[in-house]
């Protein structure tokens, strides 16, 4: 309010200062005020009465604002006269984000609109629509056009945000304002932040904006603004319900057409642009989503077939981009800060691209400390091209030249898993501590029945027994007998057996891959902490004579050492695919994809639950797309770096198919499914966890409970009754397409938990803001702090573990260093994905936190709902304390020892950057 009396120069009036009575001029009555009902409305007072109250209007230079003259007052001071409406006018503030860098044609095209604006009026303008319905044309009332004022004068204002003013003249009948509705007659888009509009009873009317407004000339339909006042479609006000139902048409695609990067337009497709069989065989990949492969739908973008495959989208290389709707495209920081995190993984990645082409030296690491030179001296130095034959290509004399400009950008940031113990990626009980509080805290579970057993179809895959046995772990165990250690909850295990071994014999015939599939065994000490016991590798059977299966312990002597350290880095390997394909990309970020396409289709802005879950869907479809276009497509970064090339996005699918269920993907139900937890209603969280030191569990479980205490006061302050998540035909639409059309290919599953009462809503909307936010946080912004350095994770291995009777046997007692150093990933193989998951670790300067908003005071008109969301901040910076206290507590030695890391993934605020921690709102990388 003081920043609209400071810009308008005082030329208000105050809420204050209109009279409310029940002797109303107009015979009109307040009466009981309705929920979602404004307090007050424009009423006329007799001048009498204004007097006799001591109400004073305001002397104000310039013509009156929401005021009436006495001589149209005495004028109608008869009540048995008809009443005719009054003029008056209505102040506007428009807050307008500049952007901070614009090319050429941008700013030819501001100066244009500047000059049309300034010589024929070529302007915004505004048209202010009531809650109510005229009587007489049965249509919503209207106040008259109003173009914003200034517009050519403030066109060179370098802010970043910009205020224009705007007069709307409405009749004194006008009732409450519900709708804006805005025309951009310029050529150029532009980026409408709020409208505050002063002059009603009510008080200033809010309308939260954050959306491109597009020129008429290519998008001709006026742009449609509701206030802040949350209605259910029932509550709806008679002058808005023809404009709810128009938004939201608007935003409706109908599966036809190629979609423009200006378009608003939200609709489902299967994943059929991965691949580019235009190019060649060798990138030919399937579709992804269907019968014969079932995967969640992805935003359509409608671009024309490719043309050696009708039912392949044509590929959108980078620079390009691919279609999200405008309002969901990166705002200017975001984009600058993925933009010069791509150009450093460009530079990392060509350098020893350009090497590896002129060289026949393959560019592997021959020591660790070939590894440590890309921290301290970039990446010239570690491939060799400083020598003066190298420096003396053009492209490498530019790249020398940014390396002299002392900017960084051919140098990796030390990985935080080396700033406490260079060494600590070598132990056991590092290894196994990343299981809890490392970047993949979600594969690990309980070990219920010993030996393992798989699911697959032996008639498939061959004989699935184990090859452990007893004699493996039972001297690991500290005294205690298989069948105590599991009945003491003592056993652990991550299991790939399964999802590895169906495409072993693919992967193996890949060039320069090679894996296993895998079972790791952990031991819970007596002091709490996790030790690995035992290794499982399995290939698939191979004949009579091959050994498929073999058992790695930790080791007595030197080979065994080696040995083990190899098994240790296939783990790792399954593990690091595991952890991108499935935890992290299919169940945050392409599950969700669904829920965020339907919401924008069937829950009008008005909704409180699409209110609710706003903040929670930002920037989520264009990070998808990103991946699409470099991550996950044919050849791109997971195809290049990870284990699995070219298969893995059928691991993906075959992942969801068999593996991802909707009802498991709450807090609770994970840590019971995986044997982590079981229920206990005498604790905190009505959970007891089984390993009680586990970082990812512990800290999780306090922001799952703020998350479902907020989405509980939220949901049943507007859903008191069960009956009304019944009856809301937008909440049941956006949950019956988030699953009928979104995850088509399971809509048919059981386990698909019902929308019928209150708790049912406020489960799947705390899943749904669970994923979105300290889920994927836990699984993302950790990547380069533990994966920046490559031994400790490597995401590909190159040979298999020589037998004692192969030829590489030899090699490998000669000098096992080289030899792991081997199966590791090559230098352009490493530093292209060292590259990549800084970027995907990086926090922008923009990142809204949980417990942050946009507009924090005025993102819902219900001022009650404010308050609880405040409480919620409060309670977020709680937790914060208490991981803070958790980190420094010496009994918990998965997070707090010498050279141990802090957990500090699920803590909630971070700064920009590589910060390994911080808990954004949504899915934003």
């Amino acid at each position: 309010m003081a920043l609209t009396k400071e810009i308008m120069g005082g030329r208000l009036i105050d809420g204050p200062s209109f009279v409310t009575t029940s002797r109303m001029f107009m015979n009109q009555r307040l009466g009981m005020v309705k929920k979602n009902q404004f307090l007050v409305r424009p009423v006329l007072v007799p001048l009498q009465q204004i007097r006799r109250q001591e109400q004073v209007r305001r002397v104000v230079k310039g013509p009156p604002v929401a005021v009436i003259s006495e001589d149209i007052i005495k004028a109608n001071n008869n009540t048995s006269l008809p009443v005719k409406a009054v003029k008056f006018k209505v102040r506007a503030l428009v807050t307008v984000r500049n952007k901070h860098k614009e090319d050429l044609k941008e700013t030819i095209v501001k100066q244009l609109d500047a000059l049309t604006d300034n010589i024929i009026g070529r302007s915004v303008v505004l048209e202010l629509i009531s809650t109510e319905v005229d009587p007489k044309s049965k249509e919503p009332k209207r106040s008259k056009k109003a173009a914003l004022r200034d517009w050519s004068k403030k066109s060179n204002i370098k802010a970043e945000r910009v205020h224009y003013t705007a007069e709307l003249t409405v009749d004194s009948d006008f009732g409450v304002p519900g709708a804006i509705t805005v025309s951009n007659k310029h050529q150029q888009e532009f980026f409408l932040e709020t409208i505050t509009i002063d002059g009603f009873a009510c008080g200033p009317v809010h309308f939260p904006c954050n959306s491109w407004v597009q020129s008429k000339k290519y998008h001709p339909a006026e742009r449609i603004f509701f206030s802040n006042k949350p209605y259910l479609p029932s509550e709806t006000p008679a002058g808005l319900k023809a404009l709810r139902d128009k938004e939201l048409s608007n935003l409706r695609g109908d599966g036809k057409g190629v979609r423009k990067m200006s378009d608003r337009i939200y609709d489902f497709d299967v994943y059929n642009d991965l691949g580019n069989p235009d190019k060649g065989n060798h990138l030919v990949r399937p579709r992804l989503g269907g019968k014969a492969i079932p995967y969640p739908r992805r935003c359509r973008t409608g671009r024309l077939p490719m043309d050696s495959d009708i039912n392949a989208e044509s590929r959108v290389e980078k620079p390009t981009p691919l279609y999200v709707p405008r309002d969901e495209q990166f705002e200017e920081s975001k984009q600058i800060t993925f933009s010069n995190g791509r150009l450093r993984a460009v530079l990392h990645t060509l350098i020893p691209a350009i090497k590896a082409s002129i060289s026949a030296d393959n560019q592997d690491f021959s020591s660790f400390s070939d590894i440590g030179v890309l921290y301290k001296e970039g990446l010239l130095l570690k491939v060799g091209l400083q020598d003066e034959i190298w420096k003396n290509l053009p492209l490498l004399k530019a790249v020398n030249k940014i390396q002299e400009s002392g900017e960084g950008q051919l140098k990796y940031d030390t990985p935080k898993i080396l700033s406490r113990d260079k060494l600590a990626w070598l132990r056991d009980d590092e290894f196994a501590r990343e299981t809890v509080s490392g970047i993949n805290p979600v594969s690990i579970e309980r070990l219920r029945v010993f030996p393992p057993r798989s699911s697959l179809d032996p008639e498939i895959y061959g004989p699935l027994e184990s090859a452990l046995k007893e004699e493996h772990i039972l001297g690991h165990l500290n005294g205690l007998s298989v069948s105590q250690a599991l009945e003491e909850n003592k056993l652990f295990m991550i299991d790939y057996h399964d999802i590895y071994l169906p495409f072993l014999d693919r992967i193996n015939a890949l060039d320069g891959r090679k894996a296993y599939a895998t079972r790791t065994i952990f031991f819970l000490t007596p002091l709490g902490t996790l030790k690995p016991i035992a290794i499982e590798l399995s290939l698939p059977p191979a004949g009579p004579n091959f050994r498929s299966k073999r058992v790695v312990t930790p080791p007595v002597d030197a080979t065994g050492s080696w040995i083990w350290q190899l098994a240790k880095a296939y783990v790792c390997s399954n593990d690091a695919s595991v952890h991108q394909l499935v935890h992290h990309w299919l169940r945050t970020h392409a599950s969700l994809e669904p829920f965020i396409l339907a919401a924008h289709r069937q829950l009008s802005a008005m909704h409180p639950i699409f209110k609710l879950l706003d903040p929670h869907m930002r920037y989520t479809l264009e990070i998808n797309a990103l991946a699409r276009q470099n991550l996950i497509n044919g050849d791109g970064v997971i195809e290049s770096c990870f284990t699995p090339g070219q298969y893995s996005m059928e691991i993906s699918a075959a992942a969801y198919k068999n593996f991802w269920r909707f009802d498991k993907e709450s807090l609770h139900a994970d840590l019971i499914r995986r044997g982590m937890a079981v229920p206990d209603p005498t604790q905190p969280h009505g959970l007891k966890l089984l390993l009680e030191d586990y970082p990812y569990a512990q800290d999780g479980l306090l922001i799952w409970s703020a998350i479902e205490n907020w989405v509980r006061t939220y949901v049943e302050h507007y859903y008191p009754d069960s009956s009304i998540v019944c009856t809301d035909k937008e909440l049941q639409a956006w949950y019956s397409e988030s699953v009928n059309v979104g995850h088509f290919d399971l809509r048919d599953a059981d386990w698909w938990p019902k929308l019928a009462t209150s708790d049912d809503l406020i489960w799947i909307l705390t899943v749904l803001i669970w994923l979105a936010s300290a889920q994927h946080a836990a699984l993302n912004f950790g990547q380069y702090p533990y994966g920046g350095y490559v031994p400790n994770r490597p995401t590909l291995m190159r040979r298999l573990i020589p037998e004692e009777n192969d030829p590489e046997y030899a090699n490998f007692l000669a000098d096992p260093q080289k030899y792991f150093l081997l199966a590791l990933p090559n230098v352009l193989q490493g530093t292209k994905l060292m590259a990549v998951i800084d970027t995907l670790s990086t926090h922008s300067p923009d990142e809204e936190y949980i417990g942050e908003r946009q507009q924090p005071s005025i993102w819902t008109g219900d001022a009650e709902m404010i308050e609880a969301f405040y409480d919620f901040s409060a309670e977020i910076q709680q937790i914060e304390q208490e991981i803070n206290r958790r980190n420094a507590d010496p009994s918990l030695k998965h997070r707090c020892g010498a050279g141990v890391l802090p957990y500090e993934l699920l803590a909630p605020s971070s700064g920009p950057g590589v910060t390994c921690r911080g808990v954004p709102n949504s899915v934003t990388i």
